[in-house]
Formats: C-alpha cells, sequence, structure tokens
C-alpha cells in the first residue's frame, strides 16, 4: 500500500479558502527565497553527506583548540586534513572533486 502524499501548507491554505473567497481573487503562491531560483545547487547542508566522527576528548580538545587559535571551524580544519591525507596517497584534491560553481 503506497503512502499518501505529503501536503504542503500551500495545499492547506488552498484547500481551505476558496478561489471565489479569497481578497481580490488573489491565489496562493510559493515563495522561493532570494539567492534559491538563480543557484540550483542549494546550500551545503542540501547537497552534502554527513559523516560522523567519534573522537576521544583530548582528541576534541586539541582540535577545538586550534580551531579557536587560528579563528576558524573545525569543519575547516577537517577539510584541510582531507585535503592532506587524498594529497598524500595520490587522491584528487576536494577542489578538483567539487564542480566549479
Amino acid at each position: 500500500m503506497s503512502k499518501p502524499p505529503k501536503l504542503s501548507l500551500a495545499s492547506i491554505v488552498a484547500s481551505a479558502v476558496p478561489a471565489s473567497s479569497r481578497p481580490g481573487g488573489a491565489e496562493v503562491v510559493s515563495i522561493v527565497p532570494r539567492g534559491m531560483a538563480a543557484s540550483s545547487r542549494g546550500t551545503l547542508k542540501e547537497r552534502a553527506k554527513q559523516l560522523s566522527v567519534y573522537l576521544e576528548p583530548p582528541v576534541h580538545d586539541q582540535l577545538r583548540d586550534l580551531a579557536h587559535a587560528e579563528r576558524t571551524k573545525i569543519h575547516a580544519l577537517m577539510l584541510e586534513a582531507l585535503d592532506l591525507l587524498f594529497q598524500k596517497r595520490g587522491a584528487r584534491s576536494i577542489a578538483q572533486l567539487n564542480p566549479p560553481s
């Protein structure tokens, strides 16, 4: 048995208020945030895969301290570490793997 389709707010509003009773014959339209229409790639969170890494507390503390001292984020340090690993193994870098934006 297939699942029923998910309802959107627009479809709920459209079905709750008949078109004839909307002021000025207004219609329900979808709002696309600025930049989203021009960029079909979406945000990093939308297009990337999440990876969990379990670190011992002293390792995490040292990584956090490095990020703080360099005024950067742990994420940036992890990407730098991955690039160094790829370079050491003779694999393509992150910049080579990602399409130009």
